[in-house]
């Protein structure tokens, strides 16, 4: 995790110009904060409406970094971020692990009882299933951010209507808060990708860091065991895979695979394994080898 001091220099190096660093959704979103947790204050937030755009404002210098939410504690794989990767041009240097804690948000005064519908990412929404399955005549309907579901409740007025964001929204916005920890696990996190254009040397990375992972874009032929041979290459060499995501290919019913594993990417055994499923696989990318994130205690922060 790069502090505030490391962040200014290094965005305030020739070679990246502005401190400007993008993320989905509105000013007061979840990917916001966790670019500030790892970049510290002195960056300049680039909000866009999805994750492509993210990468684009990465790859065509709109910004330096971006920030992708990969996974959470309690949904699983954020899919479409995953995709971003696959297409190609970003280069991961980093990851953060953000505790998630979600509120009900309202015009100030409206009544609890009063709410008909509430607002959200859908990935919010399945953080609160129980929540808001156990009030009857509550619609639950999805928009594409957190934060803009704040945003779009304040703009409204309307005290039938709610949003599930962070607590920093409700501030923003000047919403109210109507509940606060409604996520379904107080253990709640998500885990993000720090990244960087694809190319020229990575600019982000801790020599010194204790622990490190590796990224890997992998295709492999349709035919029995040709995952599996790839794979071999890292399990008989004691790497630990922490992440294999499947995602469609560039033709019909034909997959390619994000992996995940700790180890750095020079290291001896590291450097063997993806040497020997580069031979095995129709197409081996590397999409980054950078220093893992220390997981937030388990629990409320």
């Amino acid at each position: 995790m790069m502090d505030e001091s490391t962040a200014t220099g290094a965005a305030g190096s020739g070679r990246l110009g502005p401190r400007t660093v993008a993320f989905q959704g509105e000013a007061g979103a979840f990917s916001e904060e966790a670019l500030f947790r790892y970049f510290g204050k002195h960056v300049d937030p680039l909000p866009q409406r999805d994750f492509p755009a993210v990468a684009s404002a990465v790859t065509s210098g709109e910004a330096i970094f971006g920030i992708l939410p990969v996974e959470n504690t309690r949904v699983g794989s954020v899919q479409p971020a995953y995709d971003v990767l696959a297409d190609g041009g970003l280069r991961i240097v980093g990851e953060v692990v953000l505790p998630i804690r979600h509120f009900l948000l309202g015009v100030p005064g409206a009544p609890t009882e009063g709410l008909r519908k509430v607002l959200s990412h859908p990935v919010a929404l399945a953080q609160c299933t129980r929540f808001l399955s156990a009030r009857s005549g509550l619609e639950a309907v999805a928009v594409y951010d957190t934060a803009g579901a704040a945003k779009e409740v304040a703009e409204r007025g309307d005290p039938s209507v709610g949003a599930v964001a962070a607590e920093g929204a409700a501030r923003r916005y000047g919403l109210g808060v109507l509940h606060a920890d409604i996520q379904d696990r107080d253990d709640n996190q998500t885990r993000f990708y720090v990244v960087e254009r694809d190319d020229g040397p990575a600019s982000v990375g801790a020599e010194e860091a204790d622990r490190f992972k590796t990224v890997l874009l992998l295709e492999v032929e349709d035919r029995p065991g040709s995952l599996l041979e790839a794979l071999q290459a890292f399990a008989s060499r004691g790497i630990n895979l922490t992440k294999l995501e499947s995602r469609p290919g560039s033709t019909p019913w034909r997959y390619r695979f994000v992996l995940e594993f700790q180890a750095r990417l020079d290291s001896e055994a590291a450097t063997a394994a993806v040497h020997e499923a580069r031979e095995r696989a129709s197409l081996l990318h590397v999409l980054g080898s950078f220093p893992a994130a220390a997981s937030p205690p388990e629990g409320r922060p």
